[in-house]
């Protein structure tokens, strides 16, 4: 193989994973040689789990470090495109649910200040078929219980605002698409898990987006998630100095004066019921990348 078919081929893999400019030299580094035994060990695994609704979710394999889930990814994702374009998912739904692996790259480079992936672990249900982004919002079809109906966990990415209106989209959207690929599944309901439906945002930024969204969901159960909050607005960890974060928004002012206040944030998990499609409509293309 020539040289520049090798380049082409790896920038191919970097696009469809929506790499960011200033990780591409990395991760094209990682593929410019051969697969070493922990990489290799890593697609075998991306390779048994596809299709797999009830594979657990890993967190750590012995022998497999964060940099060869990375680069297992990367090798990876031609054949996970290959896969879902076989079972007849557009294009569009392919890039905008592999492009999460490059905003992972993206979001963790920004916590921690180096290039990494300490959410690959995430990134398994991506590459194994169980997870899709569709329009604003990612779903996760989870496997039958016993009385032989299954849910759909709602998941939010972060790259904008939570529209109303494109929520509606997505769930519509979502509706269309698992009653085509998943005929024979009976989805009894939706729920989202997510620091999102703390009532104490509702309550603190009423009439927002995020109020909105939460009010979708009943039945919500409570745990404390201090750690949630402050990740997912700051981006820092839970040990992290407060009284060194901005305050420039309504939502980080809110985050702030709980804690200030001796107040503790809370992850909330609620349910809502499945939509009946309407008329099935695509949406614009997502752009997620960050070149």
């Amino acid at each position: 193989m020539s040289n520049s078919s090798t380049v082409n081929m790896t920038q191919a893999v970097l696009d469809l994973c929506a790499v960011p400019a200033a990780e591409q030299e990395i991760c094209a580094r990682m593929l410019s040689g051969q697969a070493d035994a922990g990489t290799r060990k890593a697609i075998e695994l991306l390779a048994e789990r596809w299709g797999d609704a009830q594979a657990p979710l890993l967190k750590h394999v012995d022998g497999i470090t964060e940099r060869q889930w990375i680069e297992a990814l990367l090798r990876f994702s031609p054949l996970a495109a290959e896969r879902l374009e076989e079972a007849g998912v557009v294009p569009m739904i392919i890039e905008a649910t592999l492009a999460d692996f490059g905003k992972q790259l993206e979001l963790h480079r920004q916590t921690h200040g180096e290039f990494g992936l300490t959410t690959w672990w995430w990134l398994l249900l991506h590459f194994s078929g169980a997870l899709f982004r569709l329009g604003r919002l990612q779903f996760h079809l989870h496997p039958q219980n016993p009385s032989g109906e299954s849910v759909v966990g709602i998941h939010i990415p972060e790259d904008g605002a939570l529209d109303p209106a494109a929520v509606d989209a997505s769930l519509n959207l979502a509706a269309h698409f698992y009653a085509e690929h998943y005929p024979e599944i009976l989805i009894d309901h939706a729920y989202c898990d997510s620091w999102l439906l703390d009532p104490a945002l509702a309550e603190g930024l009423p009439g927002s987006n995020i109020a909105a969204f939460a009010a979708r969901f009943s039945d919500v159960r409570l745990r404390d998630a201090q750690a949630d909050a402050l990740y997912f607005t700051f981006r820092v960890p839970a040990d992290a100095d407060v009284s060194t974060l901005p305050q420039d928004s309504s939502l980080q002012r809110l985050v702030l004066a709980r804690i200030a206040a001796g107040g503790t944030w809370q992850c909330g998990k609620g349910t809502s019921p499945w939509p009946v499609p309407t008329k099935p409509t695509l949406p614009p293309p997502v752009t997620v990348r960050n070149l």
